[in-house]
Parts: C-alpha cells; structure tokens; sequence
C-alpha cells in the first residue's frame, strides 16, 4: 500500500471497512475501543442496515452507552443497531443444544459436576464457542431469524484478544477431524478471510498505547491476519504553535496586570505538547505498519451516546462535503 493510500480520507477508510461482514474491534485497555466499536456499529447500520455489536465485558459498556443494560441475547439499541454480551459459558451451552437432542438430558448434562469441572478447566474451549458464536450468528442462522448483515466484534484487551484469535488453529490442531475440530477450522477460515473479516486496532498517542499497538500489530501479522485500519483515538490537531505561546507570553510580561495570561501560557504548553506527542504518533504508526490510519478527534466534554454520535458524524463528514460542495 503507497502512501497515497494510506492517507484516504477517514470516511473512505471506513466505507472500505464496512464492506466486511465482521468486524474484530482490539486494543489496550482505556483507549477507547468500545467507544470506536459503538461509533462503527452506528455507521455500519446507517450504511447497511441489521447490524449487531457483540461485546466480551459482561458488564457492556457498549449497550451501556447507549442507555441499555446486559444482555446475552440480542436487543435493539438504536435503529438497525442491536448489542448483546458474548460470554464463553452460555454460547458453549447454546451450542450444546444445538447438537445435543433432548431437553433432560441437557438439564442432567448442565447439571453434571464432571460438566462443570470440564468448563472451568477448560478456558480455551469457551474462547473457541465465544467465536463460534459469532460465526453461527453470521452465517448459521436458521430461516425466519433475523439476517446481520455486519457484525462488530468489540473484543477483550490486546492480549486476551490475540488468545482468542489463536484458538481456531490450536483447537483443530488439538481436535483435527472431529466435531470440534472441524468448526474450529470453519471459524479460522472466517478470520483469514479479507474480504469477509476485517482487524482494527485502536489507540491513543500515549507511549505505552502505541508500543502496545505496535506489539499486537506484529503478533498479528505472525498469525497471518491483516490488521485492515488503524484508530488513533484521541488525536489532538494543531490549532497553535509554539510562536503563538511565545507571542502570549510575551503579552503578558506587558500586561502585567493581566496575571491570568502566564497561567494560560502554560495551559497553551501542555496543549503544544499533547498536539506534539499526536503527530510523532501519527509519524510512528506510518513508518512501522502498512495499515490505514484513521485519526478521531478528542472530545473532553462528550460521553456515551453524545460522544458516539459527534464521532459517526465525525467520520462522514468529508463525505457529506463532497455530495454537497459549497
């Protein structure tokens, strides 16, 4: 990919996203991932209708967002938007009732302590019925339950996630031709599928948020899954430079009645330097991955849904300029 590419207007880039079926949301913790995988879940109903946000924090931040409380099954929380919690236990034992026949002997199954030792000690078997929940939502659903079109994927912090996506070849390794191993290869060619699942990372211009971006992009790469964009979340543009601070500090060494303006002087130098810190990001994530970036403005004032709706506006606005020059 040249450079010209790489630097497309952010709503290309994500026009581009949306053309997926799935999409797998990572990054570290407190950089705003569910915040971005509520923002594409917001654009990709606007653009193509039944979408459904699927969330691994069983206390879902993202319907919460959105003035909704848990749920393990899916609830509309905005028009062609509906959320639901992805939680390893009940999607194993929904797929148990898939396979298994009979209600009692899935009761005396579910009830069985030897069941539930097996659940417990087996997390990678959860982590692999989690994805094989999102694969049976997109392309096993039975007729007359309700098609998505896209889903959004707002998956765990970096680390557990990259564990996630490692359990499809580890279970058909383990498993082969079984069952089981046999979903986990069905589930794996879902993920290495480009035109069908897309990875985006999210970060901030915080050192250890970027060296942790730069670690799960590699990783990912080993894995032979392409990382499709790239969210520098919380940038902060140029708007002054450091000729503009030095200009109001000179002002006020004038004006020293105007005490107030050393105090904003040092205010304006911790935005100088937050803006800094943005672009060498920017310049950092540009010479060490191939991916797309796309740069979302901070907003310190906005939260939950006003947030969402000020960022998805956001991201089609150059869009909307260019159906409406002038």
């Amino acid at each position: 990919m040249n450079a010209s590419e790489r630097s497309r207007p952010a709503s290309l880039i994500v026009s581009e996203l949306l053309k997926r079926r799935l999409l797998i949301v990572m990054g570290k913790g407190g950089v705003g991932k569910t915040t971005i995988s509520a923002v594409l879940g917001s654009l990709a109903a606007r653009a193509r209708g039944d979408t459904l946000a699927m969330e691994t924090d069983l206390r879902a931040p993202l319907a919460a967002a959105f003035g909704h409380g848990p749920s393990l099954t899916p609830v509309e929380i905005a028009p062609g938007l509906a959320t639901m919690v992805l939680d390893g236990r009940h999607a194993l034992e929904e797929y148990l009732q898939i396979v298994v026949p009979g209600r009692m002997v899935l009761k005396a199954v579910f009830s069985n302590k030897l069941y539930q030792y097996f659940v417990q000690a087996a997390p990678g078997l959860r982590e692999l019925m989690m994805l094989g929940k999102v694969y049976y939502e997109l392309e096993r659903k039975p007729a007359g339950q309700r098609k998505w079109e896209l889903v959004v994927l707002d998956a765990a912090a970096s680390g557990q996630a990259l564990g996630l996506l490692k359990m499809p070849a580890a279970a058909h390794d383990t498993f082969g031709e079984s069952i089981v191993g046999r979903e986990a290869n069905n589930i794996g060619r879902m993920l290495h599928e480009p035109r069908l699942c897309a990875i985006i990372l999210v970060t901030t211009a915080e050192p250890m948020a970027l060296a942790e971006t730069l670690e799960t992009h590699a990783a990912l790469s080993a894995l032979k899954l392409e990382v499709a964009a790239i969210v520098l979340n919380r940038y902060k543009p140029k708007q002054f430079g450091a000729e503009d601070v030095a200009r109001l500090k000179r002002r006020s060494s004038i004006r020293r009645e105007l005490s107030h303006l050393e105090h904003l002087g040092a205010l304006a130098n911790q935005e100088l330097e937050r803006t800094t810190r943005a672009r060498e990001a920017l310049t950092m994530l540009r010479s060490r991955t191939a991916s797309p970036i796309v740069e979302v403005c901070e907003y310190r004032t906005l939260f939950g849904s006003s947030l969402v709706r000020q960022l998805t506006d956001d991201l089609t606005a150059d869009e909307r300029a260019a159906a409406h020059p002038g």
